[in-house]
């Protein structure tokens, strides 16, 4: 696997493969890499010759400096994760190679910024979609990977791709899961043992959603599965949703896609899950 820390190193050699009519694919991440982050590089391997993964953990998507100071940074785990799947390139860049000093960056892609996640962390998707613009015009891929946990952010990377007119096809793909149900994020980490067994109720009542979805209306199961993932003092609840998959609009029975969102602090750790309900 080749590292490259700088822009410029990378693009002549991105440049070189271009020259042999070589496809590009590039899978954005924040490191502290998992099984779900190793997912998309085994699919982004499917159908590209070259895959490039970048690690950068950016700093202007934290609205919560101390959120920023305790993500977890494993580079060498890291390095060695990329390896065993055969990664062929890593982008591990500076603050200072990514950013200029007084850098201004605003896309307006409406309530879509502003609802669910966007209400937790306001400014967080302008820093997402600012880095991720930043990393498409650095790498230049044919394709981009995305995991489908942070369903929200694969939204607005789109909405931001359609602004922006870039002619990227970006993919989604499913979410791993521990044996427990638990969605992998690099965040579990934070977890104790405890917080970890308390943390499996979101996958559980999301589940439970998807099973009761045409047996009940979708006020009484966001009820349900606000007092589900309540009932313990120590899961602090912020939002449970079933929405409509393309728009994040409240959805109903007929609606065509249909998601069901799930956020919550345990313990000291914020998490998020969601589920296809069709």
């Amino acid at each position: 696997m080749k590292v490259f820390q700088t822009k410029k190193s990378l693009q002549a050699y991105l440049n070189e493969s271009r020259a042999l009519n070589k496809k590009i694919g590039l899978v954005p991440t924040m490191g502290a890499l998992h099984l779900g982050h190793t997912s998309l590089i085994e699919q982004a391997k499917h159908v590209n010759d070259i895959v490039v993964c970048s690690i950068f953990v950016n700093p202007t998507q934290f609205n919560d400096p101390k959120d920023l100071e305790k993500y977890p940074r494993t580079l060498e785990a890291d390095i060695a994760l990329l390896e065993d799947v055969d990664c062929d390139v890593l982008f591990n860049p500076s603050v200072e190679e990514i950013y200029d000093n007084n850098e201004k960056w605003y896309l307006d892609i409406g309530d879509l910024e502003f609802i669910l996640e966007g209400k937790f962390r306001p400014g967080h998707y302008q820093g997402v979609m600012q880095v991720v613009y930043k990393l498409f015009d650095i790498v230049k891929p044919a394709n981009a990977y995305f995991g489908q946990k942070d369903y929200q952010q694969f939204l607005v990377i789109s909405k931001m791709v359609d602004l922006t007119r870039m002619e990227i096809k970006l993919t989604i793909c499913p979410i791993v899961r521990e044996s427990d149900g638990l969605a992998m994020s690099s965040r579990n980490r934070h977890l104790t043992a405890y917080d970890h067994e308390l943390a499996i109720v979101l996958s559980r009542t999301l589940n439970w959603v998807k099973e009761n979805f045409y047996k009940k209306s979708i006020d009484a199961l966001l009820e349900e599965a606000k007092l589900l993932i309540s009932s313990n003092p120590n899961i602090v609840f912020e939002y449970f949703e079933v929405v409509d998959g393309l728009t994040l609009k409240p959805a109903n029975h007929q609606t065509e896609k249909v998601v069901a969102l799930v956020a919550a602090k345990v313990g000291n750790t914020r998490l998020i899950d969601n589920i296809l309900i069709k």
